[in-house]
């Protein structure tokens, strides 16, 4: 991937590495975000809902997605990364489950030069998580500050 606001390409596009999602994860989530909704935190009740199981908190999936992104850039993109500008079309489109891995898929949709303070211009991304069955449960477009 490029750096530069310059360099960057519409229709550039990578896959990030996988990342389980742990009993720890949704337990430490729920303490840090105060969310201890039934959905991730109640084994008993989940076992009759229709999902089966507990399932992730979608913020923390949102986390995930992220972090697994950040660490798929190399050190010249990071460089020229000014911040995270805004988020479109957010859908968790399946549950995650615990035990469950999931990989993003990327790809650079459009990008609008700014007068801005400290950025070049918005690079818009589209984001898409899938599971271990290669099943979509996330997608949005990521907005980011560049240089």
């Amino acid at each position: 991937m490029a750096g530069e606001f310059e360099t960057v390409e519409v229709g550039e596009g990578f896959t990030t590495s996988g990342r389980t999602i742990t009993e720890a994860d949704v337990v430490n989530f729920a303490g840090v975000s105060g969310d201890f909704n039934h959905l991730h935190t109640n084994a008993e009740r989940m076992a009759d809902s229709g999902y089966g199981e507990r399932i992730a908190h979608g913020a923390l999936v949102f986390s995930v997605v992220t972090g697994l992104l950040w660490q798929a850039r190399d050190e010249a993109e990071k460089r020229h990364m000014v911040a995270f500008y805004g988020i479109d079309r957010l859908r968790f489109i399946k549950p995650v489950f615990l035990g469950d891995t999931v990989h993003v898929e990327a790809e650079i949709v459009d990008k609008e030069r700014r007068d801005h303070p400290v950025a070049t211009g918005v690079v818009r991304t589209e984001v898409t998580a899938l599971n271990q069955a290669d099943e979509a449960v996330f997608s949005a477009e990521f907005l980011t500050l560049r240089r």
